[in-house]
């Protein structure tokens, strides 16, 4: 299992929302390639970005600041928000960003990011309120529940599926384990956990399970109750 600190863009600022309403957003930094840099200098190999405002609007609204964060940092980027077609996967690919991540799309034609996964790195990205599939942004809830789409992706190619439990999101009431779970059983893909991480008791909880490769940690950081070095270190002991 891994950890991915994550940076939430919004205005150019970082960022982190409560339950994914963008009126809820508390600032925690005017330049992010400052606090991806830390994450870089405390041990961290990935970065999980979302451009909130691109979210919103289905297209790139950050693009300064990630190229900021690309020329300042060396880490591993995944990047998702408002990506809605190829030219945006390319704008993204060109700027340095690893892999992206691709939400609503991935309900609304499935078919356009298999055919993705063939040419680029991508996670898909499964947000669920209740257990049904949020879009734009989480305004919005469908009638696809997050396992079933899940298992529409089992043998497309997908590097990874990025869940989150949109009602824990920003709450710090710790992580929805058994949703994680179903969703890399339904799917058999590499699964990364998000929404309402805690403490280390929750990556414990996720590590020992044998289910879930990946973890991301947002506002458990920001607001100190979780200490990456530690997180980073259990990880760390679990893969040997």
């Amino acid at each position: 299992m891994y950890i991915l600190p994550a940076i939430d863009l919004k205005d150019g600022k970082a960022v982190r929302l409560t339950k994914g309403l963008m009126d809820s957003a508390k600032i925690y930094s005017d330049e992010p390639w400052q606090v991806a840099k830390h994450f870089e200098e405390i041990g961290s190999k990935w970065l999980h970005l979302v451009d909130l405002n691109g979210a919103f609007a289905g297209e790139p609204k950050n693009l300064e600041q990630i190229k900021k964060i690309r020329e300042n940092c060396n880490l591993q980027l995944e990047l998702g928000g408002g990506i809605r077609d190829e030219d945006t996967i390319k704008r993204y690919i060109d700027l340095g960003v690893d892999r992206v991540i691709l939400g609503s799309i991935a309900l609304k034609n499935p078919d356009f990011v298999k055919k993705m996964c063939e040419k680029y790195r991508v996670v898909v990205g499964i947000d669920a309120i209740d257990g049904f599939v949020a879009v734009e942004g989480w305004a919005q809830k469908s009638q696809m529940r997050a396992a079933d789409l899940a298992k529409d992706f089992a043998q497309a190619g997908v590097e990874a599926i990025v869940c989150t439990d949109v009602g824990r999101d920003g709450t710090l009431s710790g992580v929805n384990v058994g949703f994680t779970i179903d969703i890399a059983r339904a799917s058999g893909v590499d699964t990364i956990a998000s929404g309402g991480v805690k403490d280390i008791e929750d990556i414990k909880v996720l590590a020992y399970s044998g289910e879930v490769s990946g973890v991301i940690i947002g506002k458990a950081y920001y607001e100190g109750t979780i200490s990456l070095k530690k997180a980073f270190s259990l990880v760390e002991r679990f893969r040997d």
